[in-house]
């Protein structure tokens, strides 16, 4: 049953208006249902993402969410436009260069949300 049916990703927000504002302005998304404490981004029939009030958001240290791009770089300079601020890391398990990780030419990047949630982008090779 599961094999046909959709999938999408839900994030949680401690304050949804700041939230809206953060998807709006900085990545530029607009919701495509609002219900007040629950937005819908994508369409009704196959939503992409969803972002839910909660006092539990923020609390999870794992990628939540990933773009799947074909230019990082431009990406990631669009969205540091708008303000967005990537994670740097230099550990033996992951290490950054100017916010990218680099695996056997596939490359990543992590930024947080407005509520703490760490989202990604990658680019695959193709």
């Amino acid at each position: 049953m599961l094999m046909t049916s959709a999938s999408f990703t839900v994030l949680p927000a401690t304050d949804i208006n700041r939230a809206r504002e953060f998807y709006r302005d900085k990545l530029g998304l607009e919701p495509t249902l609002d219900q007040g404490e629950m937005l819908m981004y994508g369409s009704a029939t196959a939503p992409d993402f969803m972002i839910y009030q909660t006092p539990n958001a923020g609390t999870a240290q794992n990628t939540q969410m990933c773009w799947g791009v074909t230019d990082i770089r431009s990406a990631m300079d669009e969205l540091r436009s708008s303000g967005v601020t990537f994670e740097e890391y230099d550990s033996d398990d992951l290490k950054t260069v100017n916010g990218i990780a680099e695996y056997e030419g596939e490359y990543s990047a992590w930024f947080r949300d407005s509520e703490g949630n760490f989202l990604c982008l990658s680019q695959f090779r193709s």
